[in-house]
């Protein structure tokens, strides 16, 4: 078996040769490197300052909120929908847009932000919220059927609680106290025993009870 034995210099002659040839490639392959490692370090750093600027502007909007500004109010949620729409915040201030469209009665226009927020979820959990919102906008609607149906749709597991209070309700209006009872007591089990609505949803099942022993 032969074998290629060179010297110092000409070890240095075909490196040489070989970057004369491939130089330009190797150069520019690491140019590139660079522009792609430092075009991500400044995406994440424009992402995180996105998502920062829209938290900002989410608690500018609670604080209007508390103080009743309503003015205010609008021009934020309008500033969150429209320049931070890829970001969870702008999905809640649409909920809750739509919660005070139905305080207001104005409930085409909550079912508008409701669809604007489900479009724009990107998160499985806010999505579920979202259509939770929808269920419950059905039943403000006085279509206790059409709630059930749209709680029976969602396919995420969170919010139990409030999902099964919600059937509760809509299966009272819908004259069906035993499965009102049954949906109660799911939403009981499904809350810590701490849980501020604990109580509101057993007066709820209390209710039940007594109306029944007064029908018997």
């Amino acid at each position: 078996m032969a074998f290629d034995v060179y010297d110092d210099y000409e070890q240095g002659e075909r490196v040489q040769q070989w970057l004369r040839k491939n130089g330009v490639s190797i150069a520019v392959g690491i140019v590139l490197g660079l522009v792609l490692i430092f075009g991500w370090q400044q995406w994440k750093s424009h992402r995180a300052n996105h998502e920062q600027a829209a938290a900002t502007e989410y608690s500018a909007l609670q604080a209007a909120v508390a103080q009743n500004r309503a003015n205010e109010i609008d021009m934020r949620t309008e500033t969150l929908l429209k320049d931070y729409s890829d970001t969870a915040w702008s999905v809640f201030a649409a909920g809750e847009r739509a919660q005070r469209n139905v305080l207001a009665g104005q409930l085409d226009k909550a079912a508008g932000d409701l669809e604007w927020a489900r479009t724009h979820a990107k998160d499985d959990t806010l999505k579920t919220l979202v259509d939770l919102r929808a269920a419950q906008l059905k039943y403000a609607q006085g279509k206790p059927q059409d709630a059930i149906a749209a709680l029976d749709a969602i396919k995420g597991a969170s919010f139990v609680a409030l999902a099964q209070e919600l059937r509760g309700d809509a299966l009272v209006k819908l004259g069906r106290p035993d499965d009102a009872r049954k949906a109660y007591q799911a939403a009981i089990a499904a809350m810590g025993d701490s849980a501020p609505q604990r109580g509101v949803v057993q007066t709820k099942l209390d209710d039940l009870a007594v109306a029944g022993k007064q029908g018997a």
